[in-house]
């Protein structure tokens, strides 16, 4: 095999690691190194495709280490009976691109992820080494997300969630069967006990000793997961049952979304084709109302038989729809939980409702001003100068906000 230079590797390692979706950075501490010691900062509100609260886009190199891989998961285009090209970074070699990319104001962190090499105890000790170097020896003050291996030892992921910013441990698929039917060298009960491991590890940096001294922080910016989509015949009603349970048991960041994509070579128990991305859309709302909004899982799939998300509306406007009984709501004096079940209102317009009508009687142009989407929230709301009249009961206030019918094309 011919020896790859480090652009090859990195040409290689880096579109393997578009697969993983959990590398959001929002909750972390916000460190800088205006002290001159130290190398890097980190804003609190976010990196990858995120924005800084001074407006700046924050990014971070996203990489394999390795994309060899002793595990043969159906679903992953890295498994071990996968014909692809392979490539691995060292140690020295991360260290050295996160650094030189920093330089040059590529990145301000890293998300790191790999194969399982050798064990998952050497996988492991190598991606902590990693953070450790960028920690201790480079001074590296940026923000770091590392992809922990749940079999690995608890005393690595101890390490990792003391250099790390965020922790990620993947549970994969939504249903234990699944995970055994396409991972069967991956289990469950190891993953969950891993990330409860974790969730009891943070908790305790957070307390103080008898003299009133904080012990070190433990993976400031949480722990997330992911888990993949339309590998297997899950309803989107079990995959938000099972992000629910992982939020509540597990304090988690984030559950991340990943449509499967087929891969070549693929086994027999997958499906052709992949599902609609639309789909993924849908579960990321459908969490955003069960984390912030107060909405329960039978509320937002129990009006479908088949336990699955309507593509082509959003969950809230379904919710809706399907209770117009409720609606037209007067934003003058619903509460603030009414308030978040009207479609087209985000949180901080319901922050500025509920702020400004303690002055004023609001009117429906004030709404706009203030961030809703009239377009939506026209039909379920009253204000001073609009009621909806009869739009709330007609047969066609669906169809005014499903999208036209489209033309397929034959080839």
């Amino acid at each position: 095999m011919a020896k790859l230079t480090l652009e090859q590797k990195l040409a290689i390692l880096s579109d393997a690691a578009k697969y993983d979706a959990s590398c959001a950075s929002s909750g972390s501490t916000k460190r800088d190194s205006r002290g001159g010691k130290s190398l890097g900062s980190n804003e609190c509100s976010g990196i990858c495709h995120a924005y800084a609260p001074d407006g700046r886009c924050i990014s971070l190199l996203k990489i394999l280490m390795t994309n060899f891989c002793i595990y043969d998961c159906t679903y992953c285009i890295n498994r071990a009976s996968s014909n692809v090209a392979r490539a691995r970074f060292s140690v020295d070699e991360v260290v050295k691109l996160t650094i030189e990319f920093y330089r040059r104001n590529y990145i301000e962190g890293l998300f790191l992820s790999s194969g399982i090499i050798r064990s998952p105890d050497a996988t492991m000790s190598d991606m902590v080494q990693i953070a450790r170097k960028l920690r201790k020896e480079e001074n590296f003050r940026g923000y770091i997300h590392l992809k922990t291996i749940p079999d690995a030892a608890p005393e690595l992921i101890e390490e990792a969630g003391l250099l790390a910013d965020r922790l990620s441990i993947n549970v994969e698929m939504p249903t234990d069967a699944a995970v055994r039917q396409h991972a069967p060298e991956k289990s469950p009960e190891q993953i969950r006990r891993a990330m409860a491991d974790v969730r009891l590890r943070k908790e305790a940096a957070k307390d103080r000793t008898h003299t009133g001294r904080r012990p070190p922080r433990f993976a400031p910016a949480g722990q997330s997961t992911q888990m993949i989509i339309g590998a297997d015949d899950a309803t989107d009603s079990t995959v938000l049952g099972q992000s629910t349970r992982l939020y509540s048991s597990y304090k988690l960041k984030r559950v991340y979304y990943s449509a499967f994509s087929p891969i070549p070579d693929a086994s027999a128990k997958l499906p052709l084709i992949s599902p609609p991305l639309q789909r993924e859309h849908r579960l990321y709302q459908a969490d955003w109302l069960l984390r912030f909004y107060g909405f329960d899982l039978e509320e937002i799939t129990g009006h479908r038989k088949d336990g699955n998300l309507d593509l082509d509306i959003d969950p809230k406007l379904a919710w809706a729809l399907a209770h117009r009984g409720l609606f037209p709501l007067d934003v003058n004096t619903a509460s603030r939980d009414l308030l978040l079940r009207i479609p087209g209102f985000g949180t901080k317009t319901v922050g500025r409702i509920l702020s400004t009508r303690r002055h004023r009687t609001l009117r429906y142009e004030d709404l706009a001003r203030m961030g809703a989407s009239m377009k939506k929230a026209q039909p379920f709301i009253t204000a001073l100068g609009w009621t909806p009249r009869g739009l709330l009961d007609s047969d066609t206030l669906r169809a005014r906000f499903t999208p036209p019918p489209q033309q397929m094309s034959l080839f």
